[in-house]
């Protein structure tokens, strides 16, 4: 039974990837085989599992959906049957196979995931307490909301936790009620709260049961599914230069409450994957875009709110759906006309279109954010990065057209391209990898202008209303591939403007002052700051909003560094305050296109954010 399980699941694994004539048959009869199989062994239920859903999203016909709807609509049984068995459940609970129906799953969430969780599973979320001993917590925290509770936590030793809390609980759950003080605490200081909850480190474990939100049914049926009929788009198939060429994509901007389902969406496809992205958990669902890229596949873009954006870059977190499938999420922060993108496609469809899907993204932030130039995090292409590594991450970004942020990178990739084009069965060593992640890739693109349409979802995203880690497998080239590389080398290595910037050179400044000049003190050079730019550049921010003011404080830290600031023309001086007011705005990304349009300000930016 086991070798014919085995025979089957590979024959599955091989199918899923055929595509043409006869494919569709084939999937479907081994699909009818393999639903008759018992499975004793977890890894070849996880293999199956997989199978499932990468054909959900990469159906060779439409014939084979419902048969696969109807298995994972089911599978919450077999993981009860191997549950029943005495199987080690562990093995559902790696980071890329952790999720799947009928599971049970643990945590440390942060305080925006946690009350979200408990408020969409009430009845599923648990304080893990078997694996939770934080006195010191609980002792500076509980107090709040349990009367006298110091009498113990102040002076007495092997205190009754649990007996004072299901004291205090009454009938209600015991998480439900902690998270609910919480929530009813008398502070208009959300960070503060946050930062109260997360500091007790409580685990969580949470019961997916069949869940919708669980990997295994978390996805949705299109208006019209994408049938693949021949071979899938791989990454020597894909020009970055010859998709920017194309017409701009078109974005449709939902209503708060298709905004809403989206965030919701996407909370629930990084919860079961143990992932929290700060664009993710507090997204600003007034800000959500739609974009379609054909071939079945869906981007959802937004924004933050403006009480969460960051002190000086803009902020984009978004996702993808194949055929109603979530397949990767997507992050970007920018400034001006640079953004740093992270582009994580979950381990189940690294297989499926990744490169062409990563151009669609590029294409789609580049249009709506108005950025040229593009990097890519060091992490993402190996540094600290050993999945990255092992799966020559570097080459996939550098044969799509990325070059190194580092002169001497840049040239040592360019050598390895040399010996990878004199010889077939050549591989680039890990050691070389690991020195080639150490900078940022780049790729310029020409700008584009994103076209808007008010609009609703074609089919509204299910569900109530109210987290960079990836790799790629690498292709072998060809031999004229690989003979083309050289040709397209520029014989002079330039580099670019945004090379060696990062946001955090200024803030090292900035702290770097702070020492010198306020003895370290931060509510000092704030003010300071505050009172010089506001005489460099003729305003009173007192009479602003409070979150204009706020932006106008964490600006002035920046602005205050640049000499000569009140010699700046009157239209370049308006310019700049109507971009920091423009900050903490309603749209984000029109804060970040006014960026784009001040040169002055942009070359500053450059010479303080640069090495």
């Amino acid at each position: 039974m086991g070798s014919s399980l085995d025979a089957l699941l590979n024959d599955l694994e091989a199918a899923r990837n055929s595509f043409g004539r006869g494919a569709a048959s084939r999937v479907n009869g081994l699909l009818r085989q393999l639903s008759r199989q018992e499975f004793d062994d977890p890894k070849s239920l996880i293999r199956f599992h997989e199978a499932l859903l990468f054909l959900r999203a990469f159906p060779a016909s439409a014939s084979v959906v419902p048969q696969v709807e109807k298995l994972l609509h089911r599978f919450h049984e077999r993981i009860g049957r191997i549950r029943q068995l005495g199987g080690d459940m562990s093995v559902f609970d790696d980071f890329d196979t952790s999720g799947i129906a009928g599971t049970t799953m643990q945590d440390t969430l942060n305080f925006e995931v946690a009350r979200w969780l408990v408020r969409r599973i009430p009845g599923n979320v648990e304080i893990a307490w078997d694996d939770y001993d934080e006195e010191r917590a609980m002792g500076s925290t509980w107090p709040r909301f349990v009367p006298l509770l110091e009498e113990d936590s102040d002076v007495e030793a092997n205190i009754p936790w649990r007996r004072w809390l299901d004291a205090a609980r009454g009938r209600e759950k015991d998480f439900a009620w902690l998270i609910r003080r919480f929530e009813e605490w008398d502070t208009s200081d959300l960070r503060l709260k946050a930062e109260l909850y997360d500091s007790m480190r409580l685990p969580l474990r949470w019961h997916l049961k069949n869940l919708k939100l669980s990997r295994t049914r978390n996805w949705r049926r299109p208006g019209k599914f994408f049938v693949h009929d021949g071979p899938l788009i791989t990454r020597r198939d894909v020009s970055l230069a010859r998709e920017f060429e194309r017409p701009a994509p078109k974005f449709v901007r939902l209503s708060r409450r298709e905004g809403e389902a989206v965030m919701q969406t996407i909370r629930e496809v990084m919860v079961v994957r143990y992932r929290e992205l700060y664009g993710t958990t507090l997204g600003d669902p007034t800000s959500v875009v739609r974009a379609e890229a054909g071939r079945g596949v869906v981007f959802y873009f937004w924004n933050l709110p403006p009480s969460r954006r960051l002190p000086v870059r803009a902020y984009v977190a978004g996702f993808t759906l194949k055929n109603g499938v979530p397949i990767n999420y997507v992050e970007a922060i920018g400034l001006c006309e640079w953004i740093e993108v992270g582009f994580n496609t979950f381990y189940t469809y690294r297989q499926g279109e990744t490169a062409w899907i990563y151009a669609q993204a590029l294409r789609c932030l580049c249009a709506w954010t108005g950025a040229k130039t593009i990097s890519v995090y060091p992490y993402q292409i190996g540094q600290n990065n050993d999945e990255a590594l092992d799966s020559g991450a570097f080459w996939f970004y550098r044969k799509l057209g990325f070059r190194s942020g580092k002169p001497e990178l840049e040239q040592l990739a360019r050598n390895e391209e040399r010996k990878i084009a004199a010889d077939a069965k050549y591989r680039t060593p890990r050691r070389t990898l690991a020195r080639l992640a150490e900078a940022h890739v780049f790729y310029e693109v020409p700008g584009l202008k994103p076209r808007f349409s008010e609009g609703t979802l074609t089919r509204p995203l299910k569900g109530r209303s109210s987290t960079v880690d990836h790799a790629f497998t690498v292709e072998p080239a060809s031999l004229p591939e690989r003979e083309a590389l050289l040709p397209a080398l520029p014989a002079e290595i330039k580099r670019g403007p945004w090379d060696t910037f990062s946001t955090r050179n200024l803030a090292l400044r900035v702290n770097q002052r702070m020492a010198r000049e306020f003895g370290g003190d931060a509510v000092r050079i704030r003010e300071a700051s505050m009172r010089e730019v506001a005489r460099a550049v003729a305003v009173n921010p007192s009479r602003w909003t409070p979150s204009e003011r706020h932006s106008f404080a964490n600006w002035s830290l920046v602005l205050a560094l640049i000499p000569g600031l009140a010699g700046w023309t009157g239209a370049e001086k308006r310019q700049l305050v109507a971009i920091i007011r423009a900050q903490s705005g309603r749209d984000e990304m029109h804060y970040l296109r006014r960026t784009q349009q001040h040169e002055r300000l942009r070359n500053e930016f450059l010479r303080l954010g640069s090495k």
